[in-house]
């Protein structure tokens, strides 16, 4: 376990939706002994300074495509928690280097400076889209995943561990279609891709305390994907735009009518909890142990978003979407 008080934590993409409430929750609640936030954007560091006063914040500007700035940043450090993506999606298919040399060749120089400077644990934050990708990001955040597991070959005998957390839409962020329905909902009008569309989604604040919670869990090379409920489409437009007119504009190039958090390959690697699923390593060369308490799941088993048994009512999504 995590003595988070003595711990010296750095977290990427410290700016943005994810980041920020990490922070907000590590000061909170377990108060580490520096918290450094790394990011890319000078304007969002000022804001977060203005927002967030206490003595154990450092605030360094750089990127994770810069080795040498993360080894200096690194320096001294326990814990990465690396949220640090390219994520949008019609963005990295136009632009697919600038996502490899973020989401792929960033999460190497991760990798390497944290084995270098000594970090003991890694935490990297990917997608649902890594899973069974059809576009670039979530290629990106498949092959990202298969570094992290992978860097225990290198790391552990270092002192260095290395896992991934798997999970689907957070509720709010930006990018996400809540803030584009609320604020379509004045037109009258609100656009839908598709009205069997499925997704999972996940409180930004869940997703954070499961990051928590996985970074001090973790052995090495596990993928940790939550129990998480589904919503359907029309249901959130019913909660968050009820009344206004539908327009229906058809699933854009690279999206999913239903999205996976495991597959049914995946699955044969995996441990069932009560709340989670852990996908355990395929090729581990290091030492790693099952984790006990758990069991396999049922032969064939994906976890899907049209076939998950928890379900997000409309009262439950009009309450997130208000609040």
């Amino acid at each position: 376990m995590v003595d988070w008080r003595n711990a010296a934590v750095l977290v990427t993409g410290g700016t943005g939706s994810f980041g920020n409430k990490f922070v907000e929750i590590m000061l909170r609640k377990y108060h580490p002994k520096r918290l450094v936030i790394f990011s890319r954007d000078e304007l969002k560091q000022s804001e977060m300074m203005a927002r967030f006063s206490d003595p154990s914040l450092r605030f360094f500007i750089g990127d994770v495509r810069d080795k040498e700035r993360l080894d200096r940043a690194m320096h001294g450090i326990d814990i990465v928690v690396h949220a640090a993506a390219l994520k949008q999606i019609p963005s990295c298919e136009y632009n697919p280097f600038e996502a490899i040399q973020t989401n792929v060749i960033g999460g190497k120089n991760i990798i390497d400076a944290a084995i270098d400077q000594g970090v003991k644990r890694v935490l990297a934050v990917s997608t649902d889209k890594a899973c069974q990708p059809i576009n670039l990001y979530g290629a990106t955040k498949l092959c990202a995943e298969k570094l992290f597991v992978q860097a225990n070959a290198y790391g552990h005998a270092r002192g260095t561990v290395f896992g991934v957390i798997r999970y689907g839409n957070v509720i709010g962020s930006r990018g996400s279609v809540v803030p584009l329905f609320a604020s379509q909902r004045a037109s009258g009008t609100v656009t839908v891709t598709d009205p069997g569309m499925t997704r999972f989604w996940i409180r930004l604040e869940q997703g954070v305390e499961f990051a928590i919670r996985c970074a001090s869990l973790m052995r090495g090379g596990e993928i940790f994907v939550p129990k998480i409920p589904s919503m359907r489409m029309m249901d959130l437009v019913a909660a968050v735009a009820p009344g206004c007119r539908v327009e229906y504009i058809g699933i854009r190039p690279g999206e999913k009518l239903h999205e996976i958090l495991m597959s049914d390959d995946e699955s044969r690697q995996a441990v069932e909890f009560e709340d989670m699923f852990v996908i355990e390593p395929i090729y581990p060369s290091w030492p790693f142990r099952s984790r006990a308490g758990g069991k396999p799941p049922a032969a064939g088993f994906r976890y899907s978003s049209e076939t998950n048994d928890w379900w997000f009512s409309e009262a439950e999504m009009r309450g997130m979407a208000d609040g």
